[in-house]
């Protein structure tokens, strides 16, 4: 397949610039990939298609408010950083901009002082390898001047940090969100577990390369960026023994999903574990682990429209897109969302 295939036509104004009060008031697209029907309903309503011993797989990483804005230490020209992978402890990959008042050795300060940064490497790819150092917990400080580094599409100002982060959020390491647990409230999550559906959770800290654009025209010979997953025991047992008794098991977003169907492809079955996964799903691939899936709107010729077009079917996906944009769906990150049954 091409990548071009994978293009919609979308008008910038249904790129939601912020996110809707309350959380679960966004729409729902729902997605029978068996009869091959669309509803309209809205995200609330996600209770009425999950049933008694199904499973709901949710990404429970936090974003690091990891955008900062600083000056060199020499001149005083300001500089922004975008922290992009913990290398050891205080020590981090980074974007710098302007790239070229990052030289090795050079110094910045953050925050009036209270964080300080030495660039001491420099990456084949222009990323920094930079060492901070400051008088309290590192993400304590990072949490009084970091700012949410939400996507280029998202120009409007975050009024509310927490809205860029799902109410489970708990393991920080992400530089963007796992987008598709963004419409649950912690009281839509009670009503779903009084209903008999049990929620677990894995852990996979998404990296920026979630945004890089697929550039090669032949679908297969695009390279996934590789990030960090969990898999805990008790998220293991869970899935097993829904499995099991012939429940569903519903990955919430393309992360969870990314997560699941990488340790069922390396070990056959779903165990405790953790690694790196640079798994690429597009049309063809076959899987193992997922019955549902829950998910936002993906940008145009996106690996991750590969992905949902691959548990889908290419044509249904394409059509359900040209249906939300006519219906005018809020798309991307802060968007509406589409369960796929």
């Amino acid at each position: 397949m091409k990548t071009s295939d994978f293009y919609y036509d979308l008008p910038k104004e249904l790129i939601a610039q912020t996110p809707l009060e309350p959380r679960d008031s966004s729409r729902l697209l729902v997605l029978d990939r068996e009869k091959q029907t669309l509803e309209h309903k809205h995200f609330y309503d996600i209770i009425d298609y999950l049933n008694e011993g199904d499973l709901l797989v949710a990404n429970d990483s936090r974003v690091l408010p990891a955008r900062i804005y600083g000056i060199k230490d020499e001149t005083g020209a300001k500089v922004e950083f975008l922290l992009l992978k913990q290398v050891a402890n205080n020590r981090w990959e980074t974007l710098c901009k302007p790239g070229k008042k990052a030289k090795v050795g050079t110094k910045f300060s953050f925050g009036n002082g209270i964080l300080r940064a030495t660039v001491v490497d420099v990456k084949d790819d222009g990323n920094r390898i930079v060492d901070f150092d400051c008088e309290e917990n590192f993400f304590t400080t990072l949490d009084k001047i970091g700012q949410m580094p939400l996507p280029p599409y998202i120009t409007a100002e975050l009024k509310d940090k927490e809205r860029y982060q799902t109410v489970y959020s708990h393991e920080l390491g992400s530089a963007a969100a796992p987008t598709a647990g963004l419409h649950f409230t912690t009281e839509l999550m009670d009503r779903i577990k009084a209903k008999g559906v049990k929620i677990a959770y894995v852990t996979l800290h998404v990296g920026l390369g979630t945004f890089r654009p697929v550039k090669v025209d032949d679908v297969t010979k695009h390279k996934m960026h590789s990030e960090h997953y969990e898999v805990p025991e008790e998220t293991a047992k869970l899935i097993n023994e829904t499995k099991k008794n012939g429940g569903r098991v519903i990955a919430v977003g393309t992360t969870s999903c990314r997560t699941l169907e990488s340790v069922a492809a390396m070990y056959g079955e779903i165990k405790p574990c953790e690694g790196f996964t640079d798994i690429f799903i597009y049309p063809g691939f076959e899987f193992k682990v997922l019955d549902g899936l829950i998910t936002n709107f993906h940008l145009p010729e996106s690996t991750l429209i590969m992905l949902v077009s691959a548990f889908a079917g290419y044509d249904f996906i394409m059509n359900a897109y040209k249906e939300a944009v006519k219906e005018k769906y809020r798309f991307f990150s802060f968007g509406d969302a589409m369960f796929i049954s």
